[in-house]
């Protein structure tokens, strides 16, 4: 029988990217990076441990409506003398709103021997049972064959074993786990394809670690080989060397081998954006030479190269940049950037003939924003805002005369040390001075407090408004205190809409009133405010 074409893609940049080295996701990050990877078309997301850690046992008690992907939970098999009914961990990741589970299992003998010092036999019942259990529960339940190559190379019947067991139990997906990322592609490829002699590889995937800089490589070999699924992270993220690169598997799969992900039309054109939205949500500075993605993946300097890829892309790049959402970078060229542009402006909503003077002004203003820090692909909403300013499409709802923030750390009468901030807005409303201060927990929920206030009796579009993250990042560490810094601010309303705005200054509260007016407007603008008339 012919095998099907289709790969199904499952994300775990939530669970293994939350074990990268310096990575702490807040539960807003998980949220937007899920809503990401759900708009993409991913198949299955993983949104963690349940009953691990606090973070994920929010995340799935309130997570994100999805509309195409599966919101699936990871977690073990039970421990060795308790039922499938009555372990704890088993039953909090049944728990969950999460109606699809991945369940991790060993499958080396070593492992069974000396880690979890239980009679072979007895963990096969307990790979069995837990399967067989979440089964009655769960609408699909997956095994994680961890370590499965070191297992199969030290004991291919024992692995194997481990396999039929789950499989007896009814998992829809088997997946084959390099765990330590030891294995080669001509391994993979080899072993992959003994097993899928005995399971059919329509129930086989494969999740693979870098520790070889293979992982992606891997992952291709075994789809070669069979297997249906794969796994992966956003930009490789991972415990040690990371994960398979999902944003690199997804085209390689797709443009290079000819699958069908089940991505619509159109949809890997958001891989950019993805890529560097995690970045930016990480405080991490983009691989600038990433496949695909990088800003320099589709980058021409100079020389020969430059008029030949002026007289056909083809001969210097292996795939046509706009199809993964980046853009031809020509050093030289002053047309550099403006097909993305006006990809932007098309993604907006906003009809713009290319030849209108305003496109290339926009152009240079944005390059020498860039160059000062800003960094708009994960501040769509500020790009949107900087692009109907210029072209003369959104008003000013208001204008700030000045602000001044004050700090205060005191103990209170409780004997109790307390940090309060003060501020102090003025502001210029339709030829009206209003002036108003707030208090907050910090300088910048005290402007923000200041801000509202003055704003919400003229505008009550704001009454929805709320700041769910705020990160700072700072650009020219060599400058110590007196560095650069970015600000990026992601807010929502009660209609379930999100935005981020950015802000730069060298002032950390300078740059962060200049992403909360980029947050505020947006939303009056959005909301279709009326500005409010002078008087």
């Amino acid at each position: 029988m012919k095998q099907s074409n289709r790969i199904y893609l499952f994300d775990t940049t939530l669970r293994d990217g939350a074990q990268t080295q310096g990575v702490d996701f807040t539960v807003a990050d998980k949220a937007a990076i899920a809503r990401e990877l759900d708009l993409l078309g991913i198949d299955y997301i993983e949104g963690g441990w349940p009953g691990a850690n606090p973070t994920d046992d929010r995340f799935f008690a309130d997570p994100p409506e999805f509309k195409n992907a599966k919101f699936t939970a990871f977690g073990m098999t039970r421990r060795a003398g308790r039922s499938a009914a009555n372990d704890p961990g088993l039953a909090a990741i049944l728990a969950t709103k999460a109606r699809n589970v991945c369940m991790v299992g060993k499958t080396w003998d070593f492992h069974v021997d000396v880690a979890l010092e239980v009679d072979r036999g007895e963990y096969l019942e307990m790979i069995g049972d837990s399967l067989a259990y979440a089964k009655t529960r769960m609408d699909e339940v997956m095994f994680d064959a961890e370590h499965f190559f070191d297992g199969y190379k030290a004991n291919p019947d024992y692995a194997m074993a481990c396999l039929a067991a789950a499989d007896k139990a009814g998992a829809r997906w088997l997946v084959l786990c390099d765990t330590n990322g030891g294995t080669l592609p001509h391994e993979i490829e080899r072993i992959v394809a003994e097993v899928a002699k005995k399971i059919t590889g329509e129930r086989l995937g494969i999740h693979t670690h870098n520790d070889t800089e293979n992982a992606v490589a891997n992952t291709l070999a075994a789809v070669r080989a069979g297997v249906r699924q794969v796994q992966g992270t956003i930009n490789g993220l991972g415990e040690r060397c990371g994960n398979a690169n999902m944003v690199a598997l997804i085209p390689n799969l797709v443009l290079k081998m000819g699958f069908d992900t089940g991505l619509k039309d159109g949809a890997m054109a958001r891989l950019t954006h993805l890529s560097r939205l995690l970045d930016d949500r990480l405080n991490m500075p983009a691989n600038r030479s990433a496949a695909y993605v990088g800003t320099r993946a589709f980058a021409h300097k100079g020389g020969l190269h430059v008029s030949a890829v002026e007289k056909d892309p083809r001969t210097y790049e292996h795939v046509d940049p706009e199809i993964v959402g980046n853009q031809r970078i020509i050093v030289v060229s002053d047309q550099a950037g403006r097909s993305n542009i006006m990809a932007r402006f098309r993604q907006i909503g906003l009809e713009v003939d290319p030849k209108n003077p305003g496109v290339a002004r926009l152009l240079e203003i944005v390059k020498e924003r860039e160059s000062e820090g800003y960094a708009y692909d994960g501040a769509d909403a500020s790009f949107e805002l900087l692009a109907r300013h210029e072209l003369h499409t959104v008003p000013d709802y208001f204008a700030l005369q000045s602000f001044r923030v004050l700090a205060e750390r005191r103990v209170n009468a409780r004997g109790q040390l307390i940090a309060l901030s003060e501020a102090t807005v003025k502001l210029d409303i339709a030829g009206r001075r209003a002036m108003e201060v707030g208090e907050g927990n910090g300088p910048v929920n005290a402007l923000d407090a200041a801000l509202r206030k003055a704003l919400l009796p003229i505008y009550p579009e704001l009454g929805d408004m709320r700041l769910v993250d705020f990160k700072v990042r700072i650009l020219d560490s060599g400058g110590g205190t007196a560095a650069t810094t970015r600000v990026m601010i992601e807010s929502a309303d009660a209609t379930g809409r999100r935005w981020s705005t950015i802000g730069v200054s060298p002032n950390i509260v300078d740059a962060s009133y200049n992403a909360l007016y980029d947050a505020i407007t947006y939303k009056l603008f959005r909301d279709g405010a009326r500005p409010a008339e002078r008087q």
